[in-house]
């Protein structure tokens, strides 16, 4: 059975310019130091750019660690990751794209999956639309310094 797609849309403002968000939302070494991730680990190396990366977020408030894998990074402008498990939802994949605005970045963090279990579609909506504000906050933030 098909369930509808849910998407979460998320977008902030920082100061910095667009390649010194990109390097930190680039590297994932760089997210316990401003998301709620409190540790990172590398599964799988990247290409030399990072992209294949097999990353695993051990997350505040989380029992089971996330596991995500790099897709596209395109410098100053987008990182895409896709999850390949820790939840119960399927084909999530995310962009974390950058726009210059003015002198810094317009931050839209925007992503898009399915329910695994139905009727679960809302609640996992949003849990993940307080959770990617939360990184997209810290990230923006945490850029300007």
């Amino acid at each position: 059975m098909y369930h509808m797609v849910q998407r979460v849309d998320v977008t902030v403002h920082s100061a910095a310019p667009p390649a010194r968000v990109y390097r930190f939302a680039a590297d994932s070494s760089t997210w316990p130091d401003w998301s709620p991730v409190l540790r990172y680990e590398r599964e799988r190396p990247g290409d030399a750019h990072g992209v294949g990366e097999v990353r695993v977020f051990h997350n505040r408030g989380r029992r089971n660690p996330t596991r995500e894998e790099v897709v596209e990074l395109t410098p100053n402008r987008r990182v895409s990751y896709v999850l390949l498990s820790g939840l119960a939802i399927r084909d999530y994949r995310a962009f974390i794209d950058l726009e210059s605005e003015g002198e810094g970045t317009r931050i839209r963090w925007h992503s898009s999956f399915h329910p695994k279990v139905p009727g679960t579609g809302w609640f996992y909506r949003r849990v993940l639309q307080l959770v990617i504000s939360q990184y997209a906050k810290g990230l923006a933030a945490h850029a300007e310094h």
